[in-house]
Parts: structure tokens; C-alpha cells; sequence
């Protein structure tokens, strides 16, 4: 096969699949919801499946999107983005809500994911490897758009999207004055995204660098994949 180059390509790795010692502290999620409203359903979800994240035993920090720049109109030491991607580069998980805009996921919750970066933050990707889970908030009927759209996201962030996800219809319904959720099935659904999500990242945080090791990039250079994953502002 004289395409391949056979010192990058190797063996799999059982041991590094199977026998590494588990982390035990606690798994680290970030949360990003997308609405600035007073009265934000996203952000009512987000904040439930927290509790839900901290009764499961992970430790769990809230972005707030609120004074967030559109991309690309300031510098990127700005120091809403220097949050957002110090969240990240701490985290082992992602939970994104979104409310569902014009059949899409909110400008909001976009803005967040486009000022984390394909290319490393002092070495380190601050998404690749992280385990996600999507949910939305919708204001009539169930619909799915809003997750479709952020699963399709989360690939190309190269995230590990996990199966389960959250779509709450008519959310305006589901919560109480004081923003927290009602009991119904779309609270039960919650609490099953939040349990897998914990299951798959303690699954997989010990392997996620193998896991997500590339033969492509392993046969190019450093500046090369640099130079490929940092393509000039379009």
C-alpha cells in the first residue's frame, strides 16, 4: 500500500482503550444557552439540568452570554471570549440549549460556538474530545431543528455528540414563575440526556486524545495542521 505511511499508521492501541487508570474527580461540564431575555426558557432549562448535572455528581460552570461581541468585531483577548474559551479548555463536557429562532438555532447560542476555535489554545483544542449533549427550548410544537443543527455543529467542532438529546414544545408551559421546571415527560427526558451525558463522558474522558488522534494529521506537520484548521477570516 504505498499510499500509507506505515510508521504513522500502527496497531490500535488496546491498552489505551481499555486499561488506563480512571480520572476520579469530578466530570467537568460547561453550559451555553442562547437567549438574552429576562424571562429565558433556554436559560430556565439550562439551569435545571445543572441541578440535575450537580445531584449526578459533576461539576458544572454556566456561561453567560451576556455582553458576548459578535465574532470577528473585536480581538480575541477580549474578556468575554478569554471566558468562554478558558470554560472550555477547562471542560471534559458541553450541554448547548438553544431556543428555536426562525426554524435555527438562536444568533446567541451561535456567537458562542463560533469564538471557540478549531485550532489549539496553547496546544489544546478546546472542544475536541468533549462529550455533548444538545437540547432546545421551542415556543409551539416539538420541533427538532434547533439539535439537528447543533449535532451537525458539534462534529465539526469534533465534539462526541452523545445519542439522547432535549426538545421542550410550548417551554413557555413547562416552567413556573420562579423559572424552574414542572414535572412532566419532557423533565424525565432531561434527566435521561443529563445521566447519559455523564455516562459517556466518564466513558470516554481518559481516551478522548486517542479517541480523536487523526493519521491524516499525524503525517502532516504541526504548521501545516495549523495553517489548514486556521484558514483566513471569509
Amino acid at each position: 500500500m504505498p499510499n500509507l505511511d506505515d510508521g504513522e499508521l500502527g496497531e490500535i492501541d488496546f491498552q489505551a482503550i481499555h486499561n488506563r487508570a480512571p480520572s476520579l474527580h469530578r466530570p467537568r461540564v460547561l453550559m451555553l444557552y442562547g437567549s438574552l431575555r429576562e424571562r429565558s426558557f433556554s436559560r430556565f432549562l439550562t439551569y435545571e439540568a445543572a441541578r440535575i448535572l450537580d445531584r449526578l455528581g459533576a461539576e458544572v460552570r454556566v456561561f453567560d452570554p451576556s455582553g458576548l461581541p459578535l465574532v470577528d468585531d473585536v480581538s480575541a483577548d477580549h474578556p468575554k471570549v478569554e471566558e468562554l474559551r478558558q470554560l472550555s479548555l477547562w471542560s471534559e463536557a458541553h450541554v448547548w440549549c438553544s431556543p428555536e429562532r426562525h426554524g435555527a438555532m438562536s444568533g446567541v447560542m451561535k456567537t458562542q460556538i463560533d469564538w471557540l476555535p478549531l485550532s489549539p489554545i496553547g496546544g489544546i483544542r478546546p472542544t475536541q474530545g468533549r462529550t455533548l449533549a444538545v437540547m432546545q427550548v421551542c415556543g409551539g410544537s416539538q420541533s427538532f431543528n434547533a439539535v439537528n443543527q447543533m449535532r451537525i455543529l458539534g462534529r465539526w467542532m469534533r465534539m462526541i455528540t452523545i445519542p439522547n438529546q432535549s426538545s421542550v414544545a410550548k417551554a413557555w408551559q413547562e416552567f413556573d414563575d420562579d423559572g424552574r421546571m414542572k414535572p412532566s415527560a419532557f423533565y424525565n427526558r432531561v434527566v435521561d440526556v443529563m445521566e447519559e451525558l455523564v455516562k459517556f463522558t466518564l466513558l470516554t474522558r481518559d481516551r478522548s486524545a486517542y479517541l480523536t488522534d487523526r493519521y491524516s494529521e499525524r503525517v502532516e506537520s504541526v504548521e501545516q495542521v495549523h495553517k489548514r484548521v486556521s484558514l483566513p477570516k471569509i
